[in-house]
């Protein structure tokens, strides 16, 4: 086993740690509404108000940016772009569309239908998988200094000569005679 083997199952479990404690502060809001109508007694109607689609909404919108900051990153990865257009497109798709429609639908009837009670958790679950998925994808390309296996930091490889850029030639102020 290699020293970079530590580190990068380290690196992982940071990530993870960082992912998940996005998740529970974005959801945690709902759970004190949640909780306050337990202790009221009608935990059942959380499910029938538009709470869980704007938890969903909100992590599916958060998902969108992972994925385009994993998009325009890095020009040098075009084989990836089709990939991530896709899951950019599965997420409005398949979260973002149906908890906005969901919303405004439950904002604007009387009668909820049952099925929703059964639709806002799921759509629910899938925005928590697909913003997992976009901060890994997005952590996986805009990391720097990695090997082309893509195992982790490389320890001795020297930097990349990279250009620095040109200093900003600005025409000076010549107002009371000083030059």
């Amino acid at each position: 086993m290699t020293d970079t083997q530590p580190r990068k199952e380290q690196y992982n479990l940071s990530m993870m740690y960082g992912t998940y404690a996005d998740i529970l502060f974005v959801l945690f809001p709902f759970l004190v509404i949640g909780m306050q109508r337990l202790w009221e007694g009608r935990l059942y109607e959380t499910l029938m108000r538009p709470d869980l689609s704007i938890a969903a909404a909100i992590l599916a919108g958060l998902a969108i940016g992972k994925f385009v900051l994993g998009l325009v990153t890095n020009r040098e990865l075009g084989r990836f772009k089709e990939r991530i257009v896709f899951f950019i497109a599965l997420t409005l798709f398949v979260v973002l569309g149906p908890a906005i429609i969901l919303m405004l639908s439950i904002l604007g009837s009387v009668d909820v239908p049952g099925f929703v009670a059964f639709v806002q958790p799921v759509l629910l679950i899938i925005a928590i998988s697909l913003y997992s998925t976009a901060v890994s994808i997005s952590n996986i390309l805009t990391r720097h200094g990695t090997d082309e296996s893509g195992s982790g930091p490389v320890a001795d490889a020297p930097e990349p000569a990279r250009p620095s850029p040109a200093p900003l030639d600005l025409p000076r102020r010549t107002g009371n005679g000083a030059p």
